[in-house]
């Protein structure tokens, strides 16, 4: 009796350390602010025909990152300007267009030479250029200056910003640095302004594609969507939760955010028990894999009402060295292989590869109501910037 009893009180032991061991690691990848979602998530409605598989690719891209020299930011930049060409030159989607890959530029790493060399590249059909911003303790004055001078540069220098229809204001997408969107890190740092979201509609952003940021504390709680958030001036991550776009609806609150895939992956697993967070991030030590790819396309975001349009938006941080083997060699051809032999079949699968601006135009025609080809509406709304030509077949 005795032997059972202390046989018993291990085991109780044993699970109350392997709960504290998870509860830490659920701490420590802030999994509590999302995982609850993720549990109560709906599995994406079946649709008759095709589903069609709209393919983003953002970089958060830093010639600059770690302040290296000058000759080092130019061979990053030159790096991609050659190797990308390479790299997509055999692959094509439904549409024959190449995958094009989104330069989100970071506003406080201009330097016109380097934004030539990645608009020359875009103007091939390779890609276009959005705005990304690291800032903290910032004002709503010194944003606005930031944003206003920097799409002048962009748009007059460039020819790298999309306008609205029947004016001159430049239409923009973002990604916030360091996460921090409407100021929604835990501590605070990395941006201080809580109506980050209403700035950025007034000065010209079409959507936000920033999420996720998972294990980040910036992650929302809402999770797999296309959404509008309502700003509170007040209060920082104003963006946690907010209205689904939908087939038939209409703009809401303040800001579109247009989120990437976060799931958990069973299929790698921590210890071999815990399953990773798969988030979408592309680098040397987390490839593309097929298991990956298979995660974005299950996480089935889609607008409301459209099932049968996926929108995948996956990201990574292209200049840095460490990265760039994989990001323009073998693993990232591989990816674009799969997805155009697993999804690209023609009749269970349609793949489009599209940038940015082409995923918010298409979003904006299902909210629309229209149904169809998606490539059909590319540029529904938004027009190509200047620097851009018709997608290279």
């Amino acid at each position: 009796m005795l032997n059972y009893v202390s046989f018993a009180a291990a085991i109780f032991l044993i699970l109350l350390v392997a709960l504290a061991i998870l509860w830490r690691e659920m701490r420590n990848k802030q999994m509590h602010l999302w995982l609850g979602s993720y549990l109560k998530r709906k599995q994406r409605p079946e649709n008759n025909g095709p589903t069609h598989v709209m393919f983003c690719f953002v970089d958060h891209y830093e010639p600059m990152w770690l302040n290296v020299s000058y000759e080092q930011e130019v061979e990053r930049v030159n790096r991609w300007s050659q190797e990308y060409p390479q790299l997509v030159q055999n692959h094509r989607d439904a549409d024959g267009c190449y995958p094009k890959h989104t330069f989100f530029y970071p506003e406080e790493e201009y330097r016109k030479e380097h934004l030539d060399t990645i608009a020359d590249l875009c103007s091939k059909g390779f890609g276009e250029l959005e705005i990304h911003l690291h800032h903290d303790n910032d004002t709503e004055g010194g944003l606005r200056e930031k944003l206003r001078r920097f799409t002048r540069l962009l748009k007059k220098e460039h020819g790298a910003m999309s306008t609205f229809p029947g004016t001159d204001q430049p239409a923009w997408g973002f990604i916030h640095g360091n996460w921090a969107l409407d100021n929604s890190l835990a501590d605070g740092s990395g941006c201080g302004i809580n109506n980050e979201l209403i700035i950025l509609k007034e000065e010209g952003c079409y959507a936000d594609f920033t999420l996720p940021s998972a294990p980040s504390s910036a992650q929302t709680s809402k999770i797999n969507a296309i959404y509008y958030a309502k700003d509170d001036p007040a209060a920082p991550k104003s963006h946690d939760d907010g209205r689904d776009v939908r087939v038939g609806g209409k703009p809401w609150g303040d800001l579109m955010i247009i989120q990437g895939p976060l799931m958990l992956n069973w299929k790698n697993r921590k210890w071999g028990i815990l399953p990773r967070i798969e988030n979408g991030d592309i680098r040397s030590v987390n490839p593309p894999t097929p298991e990956r790819i298979d995660l974005w396309v299950e996480a089935g975001i889609h607008v409301q009402g459209r099932p049968e349009w996926l929108f995948i938006k996956i990201y990574t941080h292209g200049t840095q060295e460490r990265d760039m083997d994989c990001l323009l060699g073998e693993p990232v051809d591989r990816m674009f292989s799969y997805l155009e032999q697993r999804y690209n079949d023609g009749d269970n699968y349609q793949l489009h590869y599209v940038s940015a601006r082409e995923m918010y135009n298409i979003i904006k025609a299902a909210e629309a109501g229209n149904s169809g080809n998606p490539a059909d509406y590319r540029d529904f709304i938004l027009p190509p910037p200047a620097n851009c030509t018709a997608a290279q077949t």
